[in-house]
């Protein structure tokens, strides 16, 4: 059975088949968030304190960290701000950590100062990528998530992504890094652009899981971009893709309709011992605790804006890899 090892100083999770599903908490992330942005780049972190504090409170398994704060030189200020931010986040919560940053300096550095062993977001299948990445991965011995995409860019073609994280999987053995260090994003596509994003990520968790046995994540959101009550169609989206294998996510922990999900799924896969996590969270809940989500403005993507959309990770994916 796969088993991907993650690690902060005192506390030791494993993303796993056989394991509860691993939310990744994706706030700490200034991408999209002017005013976190500009927050960090003046060395106020108060924000990046509560959101940790916050994801942690709610249940998230992992923090994901990034420091992209701008597109100008981010191979001068992208180091020192990740390592600043790694380290308020990992004295204050005691979760393992994603280093999440497309500079290959930020993650050396970062990886110098991180405690346990976290997890490295990421790596693509271009070849410059590969070779800038791969052997700090090694040096550090720790897991990597690999992007289906590479020097064609995000293909719409599922196949030809299976084939991408195929060959990221072949790279990292080239380099003595296991198959179960790697964790694949196979890449969502946004339901409201391509009608059948649904069943090609099932279909492709399915083979990663078959024929690479390799654990998975993806950007959670990314499937409802463009529609209204996106929180609606994420919590559908949840068990479905744990039924279809996928083993972690990089999502908001604190929106409880998609924690709800997170942990019904984890019940009915059985990853819950005895459902103990369920009834420790639920038995004091009182049905109409959450109020309904406001009206939500609909921008609904074009088709051809889709590949654009499904790098939306976590609020402007595509910014990060274009910095990289």
């Amino acid at each position: 059975m796969t088993r991907t090892i993650v690690a902060s100083a005192t506390r030791e999770i494993v993303i796993g088949f056989d394991q509860p599903f691993c939310v990744i908490g994706e706030r700490i992330n200034p991408t999209g968030r002017k005013k976190l942005a500009a927050e960090m780049i003046e060395g106020n972190f108060e924000t990046v304190k509560k959101d940790a504090l916050e994801q942690a409170a709610c249940g998230a398994t992992m923090l994901d960290v990034n420091a992209g704060v701008t597109s100008v030189n981010p191979n001068e200020t992208e180091p020192g701000l990740l390592v600043q931010t790694l380290e308020i986040v990992q004295n204050l919560v005691d979760l393992p950590l994603s280093i999440d940053s497309s500079v290959s300096g930020a993650i050396e550095a970062a990886l110098k100062v991180a405690k346990g062993r976290p997890l490295v977001n990421s790596v693509t299948g271009e070849e410059e990528k590969l070779e800038a990445i791969l052997p700090l991965v090694k040096k550090y011995n720790v897991p990597v998530v690999a992007i289906s995409n590479d020097e064609t860019g995000i293909s719409m073609d599922p196949d030809v992504r299976f084939a991408v994280a195929k060959k990221i999987v072949e790279r990292c053995a080239d380099f003595g890094i296991p198959a179960h260090d790697v964790v694949v994003d196979p890449l969502v596509m946004p339901i409201g652009a391509l009608g059948d994003a649904g069943r090609q990520v099932f279909a492709l968790l399915r083979r990663l899981r078959e024929e690479l046995k390799v654990n998975t994540t993806c950007g959670l959101s990314n499937i409802s971009f463009g529609l209204p009550h996106r929180h609606g169609i994420n919590a559908g989206f949840i068990p479905m893709v744990i039924g279809a294998g996928m083993t972690s996510a990089i999502m908001n922990p604190v929106r409880p309709q998609e924690m709800e999900a997170v942990r019904a799924a984890n019940v009915l896969a059985g990853t819950d011992k005895d459902c103990m996590t369920w009834i420790k969270t639920y038995k004091d809940f009182k049905p109409g605790e959450h109020a309904a989500p406001p009206p939500v403005a609909v921008t609904t993507p074009s088709a051809e804006g889709a590949a654009a959309a499904g790098g939306r990770r976590r609020g402007g994916r595509e910014a990060r890899m274009a910095r990289g």
